[in-house]
């Protein structure tokens, strides 16, 4: 079993794209050099295929949380905490799409001449620090037929189910939940004070009517007191200045938020960018900036996650498996794994320090070690005196 699931995570790691790509690095030495540093064989993904669709997915799941809670235990993350809470990014994606149903209870979209494509789409819980990190501790899949086409309800009757999993895996996690702005609702709202969670959502115009209401009327008391400027750094474009404003006590149906803005602009020129949230912490002058900070920090499950897996050698995108659902699920979970644990060793300083003076990417880099292993024979000692060389890993 140990054998398979290392065979699984090897494609992803090596970031192989494909079954068939996998099996065709599996020549010269590179298994040899596989048994060398790992201690197993390497079965073909045919034999990991078969292994995949028989193994609950809640077995692979239970791998990942076995990782993740590894890395809390050690405190690695902890240096990323805001306000004593590890940021859990929240969003979705769809994997694959199909036309025609590729298993049962697959969620659908309707285009507007009524042909249904079908979608293998997912819900993920991803805890993202300041450095990059991007780790999946929890996904949930849309199922029972969901119509899809209404991305905001599928998304959000998603995110109950995935709330309560995060919660019944990690029940003293500190947890500050950021998400886009499909998110800001009561429902969400009810959630993540029941569970005990502070939250920052993107809040656009449209939704929450009656804040941005408050918020207009509010807006030319509070300015004078509570608006902020600092002035970041001088490009080609003339010197960049942050504004930011934030306003408190805004009531919404039983909650008490706070509203801010975070603003980017050139001297004399408008705004360029412009990111405003709504949290149930409370807002001053001290940590306005940081708040709105760690709302953005939500984009790294777009980025460094969701992109990263799809564009950076791990294709996410590709069907594993097409026709079997609790097989997509591990080799989704396989990804996650192999994902993290590249993490691990890329977001290293001396790691990223070597990337550069390489002039070389991440992707390149991964090929040459498939070359390295297929072309030379890697001797234990070696392995050991560079593991003697490297006593504490920093991030």
């Amino acid at each position: 079993m140990a054998e398979i699931i290392m065979a699984g995570l090897a494609m992803f790691i090596f970031k192989r794209k494909s079954r068939n790509h996998a099996d065709k690095s599996i020549n010269c030495h590179f298994e040899t050099n596989f048994i060398t540093l790992f201690g197993l064989r390497l079965p073909i993904m045919e034999t990991v295929d078969k292994f995949l669709r028989q193994l609950p997915p809640d077995e692979m799941e239970k791998l990942k949380r076995v990782l993740i809670q590894g890395l809390l235990e050690r405190k690695v993350l902890d240096k990323w905490k805001f306000m004593g809470r590890h940021n859990i990014s929240i969003d979705g994606t769809g994997i694959s799409s199909f036309d025609h149903e590729p298993f049962e209870d697959c969620p659908f979209k309707k285009s507007k001449k009524g042909k249904k494509t079908w979608y293998a789409y997912v819900v993920e819980a991803k805890l993202i620090c300041g450095n990059g990190f991007c780790l999946s501790i929890a996904s949930e899949w849309l199922q029972n037929s969901e119509d899809i086409t209404e991305k905001q309800d599928c998304e959000q009757k998603a995110f109950v189910r995935l709330a309560k999993k995060v919660k019944a895996m990690y029940p003293r996690l500190p947890i500050m939940v950021t998400a886009d702005s499909l998110y800001p609702n009561k429902t969400c709202f009810d959630i993540c004070r029941q569970y005990g969670w502070d939250f920052i959502f993107v809040l656009q115009e449209g939704s929450l009517k009656s804040i941005w209401e408050e918020v207009r009327l509010l807006y030319p008391l509070e300015e004078s007191a509570n608006m902020q400027e600092h002035v970041i750094r001088k490009n080609k474009s003339g010197w960049l200045t942050e504004k930011s404003m934030f306003i408190n006590d805004l009531e919404y149906k039983g909650y008490s938020l706070s509203w801010s803005q975070c603003q980017f602009y050139y001297s004399g020129n408008q705004a360029h960018q412009q990111f405003v949230h709504i949290t149930n912490i409370r807002i001053n002058k001290k940590n306005a900036r940081d708040i709105s900070r760690h709302g953005r920090m939500r984009w790294t499950i777009e980025n460094q996650g969701f992109n990263t897996q799809k564009n950076g050698g791990y294709a996410l995108e590709h069907k594993y498996a097409r026709k079997h659902l609790g097989a997509m699920k591990n080799y989704y979970e396989l990804l996650q794994i192999a994902h993290m644990i590249n993490q691990l060793v890329e977001k290293l300083i001396k790691v990223k320090q070597a990337v550069v003076q390489a002039n070389s990417t991440i992707i390149a880099i991964a090929e040459d070690i498939v070359g390295t292993m297929r072309k030379e024979i890697i001797e234990v000692s070696e392995i050991i005196l560079l593991l003697n060389q490297t006593r504490q890993l920093r991030y």
